[in-house]
């Protein structure tokens, strides 16, 4: 690869469609919401994703209180291996956009199905 050809610093490579495509994102609603003891930065949610719930464990606490998360409709992806954060499993990663310190969740602004696939 020469050095015109490699990807500017913090671009990411390209994927195909196929790939793209393995990655379901789905609408979940925030059922319960709190802080993960010992940790400013973890907060636990338990989601509502078309019937069935999901536990995400998610580095927002420094940007969202749990009541400000209460009810919300996210995007998550749904179909990440578990993974062990402060002894707690998390089995979705919900989608952020962050600049700096701050960050911003994906949330969904009308009324759609927890579940509903997001394309």
């Amino acid at each position: 690869m020469t050095e015109q050809q490699k990807p500017a610093e913090g671009v990411t490579p390209e994927v195909t469609f196929d790939e793209f495509r393995r990655i379901d994102i789905r609408v979940g609603k925030v059922l319960e919401a709190s802080r993960v003891p010992n940790s400013a930065k973890l907060v636990k949610l338990i989601l509502d994703i078309g019937g069935q719930k999901k536990q995400c464990i998610a580095g927002v606490g420094t940007a969202y209180s749990p009541e400000q998360l209460q009810d919300k409709l996210i995007a998550v992806v749904t179909n990440m291996k578990p993974r062990s954060l402060m002894g707690l499993v998390s089995e979705v990663m919900l989608l952020a956009a962050g600049d700096g310190p701050e960050i911003s969740i994906l949330s969904i602004n009308k009324p759609v199905s927890t579940g509903a696939r997001v394309t």
